[in-house]
């Protein structure tokens, strides 16, 4: 009886190892990169918008971002997909 379970439990663990560690693991990075978000940084967006981030708050969830000269759009921090550019510590 307990032989039939084993190659099920050999799969799960092969499953556990090739899929559900690695996007844990990204996910995990994803949300470090995001808390990280500085003004000043060149950030690229899930919708494949690029612009630099004017404006972080840190007790809210969008950020600031100029996509051009004076166009100014509020960003989802979720959906932030890459930091292109890491700026230096601006003071403030």
């Amino acid at each position: 009886m307990i032989l039939q379970f084993v190659p099920f439990i050999l799969i799960f663990v092969i499953m556990w190892f090739l899929i559900i560690r690695p996007q844990q693991r990204r996910v995990k990075t994803h949300q470090e990169m995001i808390k990280n978000v500085r003004r000043g940084d060149t950030v690229v967006t899930s919708g494949g918008i690029i612009g630099k981030v004017t404006k972080v708050l840190e007790d809210s969830n969008d950020i600031e971002v100029e996509i051009a000269d004076g166009v100014k759009v509020k960003v989802a921090r979720a959906m932030i997909s890459e930091v292109r550019s890491k700026s230096e510590p601006v003071k403030a």
